[in-house]
């Protein structure tokens, strides 16, 4: 049987209702290891909602969700923030604690969930803000700077317990080409450095080319086509046709 090393995510036939509103339609799919899987589709298909199934925050219907070979459905309250702090998540608006520094943010996971120093905290802290270029803005509160800075600030806190997962929603919503661009690129230097597993929903298709090694297209609360950007070119469904080309 396939464990974790191999598939650090996988989602066997997940069934998610509000209401009358059907969301994942049965929906299973597998992460490999090292991988960066784009997930991609209108809004309102269960992208974002997918993520939240992975981590714990919905619990679904019918099926299953195993991250790390834990099922996410059966895990006690310490379990589950045992797994959590396995995955870091860049959510689509950073999310950022408005009331703490840009450094204090990429600490408070630090100070929360490890035995580090306040001195090892803040040089740690430094560290991951430099990786993403924001090591000159440690003391500027989140209202300080930009969107683009606010994505980058949220990306080095996901990385502060250096997670096996990282789940990006929407990582270049709102931002400009320039700087969307210049996310990707991020992406792109943590698969080169950090060989990581990451789940990455976007309904930017251009910026997700660069780099993700799989995408799946989901409709209606299921995968409609999925394999590398040239695979999706060639399907000749037509909602994927209609897709590619207005997303173009």
């Amino acid at each position: 049987m396939a464990n974790d090393t191999e598939y650090p995510i996988r989602v066997d036939k997940v069934f998610k209702s509000f209401g009358e509103q059907k969301v994942l339609d049965g929906l299973s799919l597998r992460v490999h290891a090292g991988e960066t899987l784009a997930v991609l589709g209108r809004s309102g298909t269960g992208k974002s909602v997918l993520l939240k199934v992975m981590i714990g925050l919905h619990s679904p219907d019918s099926g299953s969700v195993r991250m790390l070979d834990q099922d996410m459905a059966t895990l006690d309250s310490a379990q589950l923030i045992g797994v959590r702090k396995q995955l870091g998540f860049l959510f689509q608006q950073a999310a950022l604690y408005d009331s703490m520094t840009v450094g204090q943010n990429v600490e408070f996971p630090l100070a929360r969930h490890t035995n580090l120093s306040p001195q090892d905290r803040l040089s740690k802290a430094r560290d991951l803000l430099a990786s993403v270029g924001m090591e000159h803005e440690t003391e500027k509160l989140p209202s300080q700077i930009s969107g683009g800075m606010q994505k980058r600030v949220g990306l080095a806190r996901a990385l502060a317990l250096d997670p096996k997962i990282l789940l990006f929603d929407e990582p270049t919503a709102g931002l400009d080409p320039i700087t969307a661009g210049e996310i990707a690129e991020l992406i792109v230097d943590l698969k080169e450095k950090r060989k990581m597993t990451a789940v990455v929903v976007s309904h930017d298709l251009h910026t997700t080319k660069r780099f993700a090694d799989r995408l799946i297209l989901i409709a209606n609360g299921a995968i409609r086509a999925e394999g590398s950007f040239a695979d999706l070119e060639a399907n000749h469904d037509e909602f994927v046709t209609k897709y590619l080309q207005n997303a173009a």
